[in-house]
């Protein structure tokens, strides 16, 4: 025989039977946002030669033919683009409300010029043309510093430019490096010890060294000094910031053993094993584009 129920009973027991379990009302956990699909050296590499940098939004784009894009790379087409400006990232004075530029881009699988969708987000990096961006006119000129200096803007590339560009504006932010100056090894005072100090060339003329410590037991320590003071104590360069692009995408591959002049060709080779050991700690600077070439 069945037990007897009341009738509000029953009822309720019909409306929980809607109702999730506690631990099903629980929020979930966001999705992560998506990331870059650029590298911390495309962002720094493009924000290093473009004195603006705009967030703008494409109003036209239209393919020019071959006779009119000269030197355009084999399997890229040229734009003439129109964008209509939604924020000035970098730069100084007043920009018009839609700039216009060309931009070279690859072409798609199909081997024709891909479309270039209105109201589509860009960041464009950039010069300014002379006598043609300031002003109120409805649309002025700028020059991509390379190319295809034109990424498609999502908040993630945004985000990770602006980090470069609050590193690059600090007083003595760390200068581009072109090549090594000089250095030297010394032994320690006990076997095994010893220094290898190497002072590098820069863009601006600004001093830049690396110290490299070796320990009796032959464990090294090495640090990169941005200014006057060469401090062997200094931190190492975190991936992802400006002194860490820096050396990383600056040094050459090799250490140059004559710019070691008068150092025993024993502790050149010494110098040559810490340079290694410096490089390797760096880590590779990856690119997925081809930077910009100094103009």
């Amino acid at each position: 025989m069945r037990p007897f129920l009341p009738a509000a009973l029953i009822a309720l027991a019909g409306l929980n039977a809607g109702i999730p379990a506690a631990s099903a009302l629980q929020a979930r956990p966001a999705a992560a946002a998506p990331a870059s699909p650029y590298s911390y050296a495309d962002i720094a590499d493009l924000a290093t030669a473009a004195p603006m940098a705009v967030h703008a939004r494409i109003a036209s784009a239209v393919a020019l033919k071959p006779d009119r894009a000269p030197g355009v790379a084999p399997g890229h087409s040229r734009f003439y683009v129109e964008a209509d400006v939604v924020s000035l990232i970098r730069g100084s004075g007043p920009l018009a409300a839609r700039v216009a530029y060309l931009v070279d881009l690859p072409n798609g699988a199909n081997g024709k010029p891909v479309k270039l969708k209105k109201k589509m987000p860009v960041l464009l990096f950039a010069r300014p043309v002379a006598g043609a961006v300031a002003g109120t006119a409805s649309t002025g000129s700028i020059r991509l510093v390379a190319p295809d200096a034109q990424l498609p803007w999502d908040p993630a590339t945004e985000a990770k430019l602006r980090a470069v560009l609050t590193e690059l504006v600090q007083p003595g932010a760390p200068p581009a490096i072109t090549g090594i100056a000089n250095g030297f090894h010394v032994p320690g005072t006990l076997p095994g010890e010893g220094e290898t100090q190497l002072f590098l060339d820069t863009a601006s003329g600004e001093p830049v060294s690396i110290t490299v410590l070796t320990s009796a037991d032959g464990s090294r320590r090495w640090a990169a000094a941005f200014g006057e003071i060469v401090d062997g104590s200094a931190a190492v360069p975190a991936q992802g910031t400006l002194a860490w692009y820096r050396l990383a995408c600056g040094l050459p591959r090799q250490l140059p053993l004559n710019k070691l002049a008068g150092t025993p060709p024993e502790d050149r080779r010494k110098a040559a094993s810490d340079y290694a050991v410096v490089l390797g700690a760096l880590g590779d600077c990856a690119r997925t584009r081809t930077p910009p070439v100094a103009r």
